[in-house]
């Protein structure tokens, strides 16, 4: 491995998107840019499914067109891009195909090649269950609005089963680190993480979104754990870690539109359920590009 610096949408949230025309952010000169071979990779958090518009194959992927990997394309002025992001992807799925409606994706490593100068990767999410977590808390979570329902069931025993499968996603997330590294062992390579889903602080907002202050505090904590995990891979793996929960603080599900990056579990704006809306895509990707050197018309909010 490099040594210098450099699942989930639930099914039965899966729907097909409402093309809705955005002005994306201004591109660079691409005689300019100082990457010109850039490959995305990754799960529903790089994909953005439901986010406008659509493209990409297979159709069952929901790659939106304005995902964090376009923009950051857009903001650095790539020459040649590949999104092989898709909804729904585990780390097994950054090496091998993975099935999805309307067709198959292939291995995602199939993306690389020796000249590829650039890989973002998102994943790690559905390896701990996230569709399940989200869908078990909010059945339990109501029925205990003062207690803590959800915590109660992961933890049952004495074991915190949500601990044990961030622990055991590690390794699978080093070994898709090293699938990387193999196919483009010269590429900059940049783990993004995931953005603060719930209030960083403080109780949340139930019944908007329906996890007692026990629980968000429960799950914001399991959140946490899951990108101290990917940053420690990224460091053993001797490659970059986005944080994008430190910048996305203050504008988690329970914002108002116009200011939260994440949807709900009933969305205000068009995004699939728990998942960054096109302002957070927007956003996260101009904190990537901000990492690989781009310049950002970001401004602080």
């Amino acid at each position: 491995m490099r040594r210098s610096p450099a699942r989930w949408v639930a099914p039965c949230l899966i729907a097909v998107a409402v093309p809705f025309a955005t002005a994306g952010p201004a591109a660079a000169d691409p005689d300019q840019a100082p990457v010109q071979r850039y490959v995305a990779l990754g799960d529903s958090y790089a994909a953005g499914p439901l986010v406008p518009i659509p493209t990409g194959e297979p159709a069952g992927c929901l790659r939106s067109d304005h995902n964090y990997p376009s923009v950051v394309a857009q903001e650095l002025g790539v020459g040649d891009f590949r999104d092989v992001s898709c909804s729904g992807a585990t780390t097994e799925d950054i090496t091998g195909p993975q099935s999805v409606p309307l067709g198959e994706n292939p291995p995602q490593v199939d993306a690389l090649t020796p000249d590829t100068q650039l890989v973002t990767i998102t994943i790690g999410g559905n390896d701990i269950g996230f569709a399940d977590i989200v869908q078990e808390c909010a059945t339990r979570s109501p029925l205990k609005p003062t207690g803590s329902a959800c915590k109660d069931h992961y933890t049952a025993g004495g074991t915190d089963q949500l601990t044990q499968r961030i622990d055991g996603a590690a390794p699978e997330v080093a070994a898709a680190l090293d699938a990387i590294d193999r196919r483009s062992p010269d590429a900059r390579v940049l783990l993004v993480g995931y953005p603060a889903i719930l209030p960083d602080e403080g109780p949340g907002c139930f019944p908007v979104v329906p996890f007692s202050p026990g629980d968000v505090a429960y799950l914001r904590g399991v959140e946490k754990d899951l990108n101290a995990m990917l940053e420690a891979q990224a460091a053993e793996a001797g490659i970059e870690y986005v944080d994008t929960y430190t910048p996305s603080i203050g504008h988690d599900a329970c914002q108002l539109p116009g200011r939260k990056w994440v949807e709900g579990l009933v969305p205000t704006a068009p995004a699939a359920p728990v998942h960054p809306n096109e302002l957070g895509m927007r956003e996260i990707g101009q904190v990537v590009a901000d990492a690989v050197g781009g310049t950002s018309s970001r401004a602080a909010a």
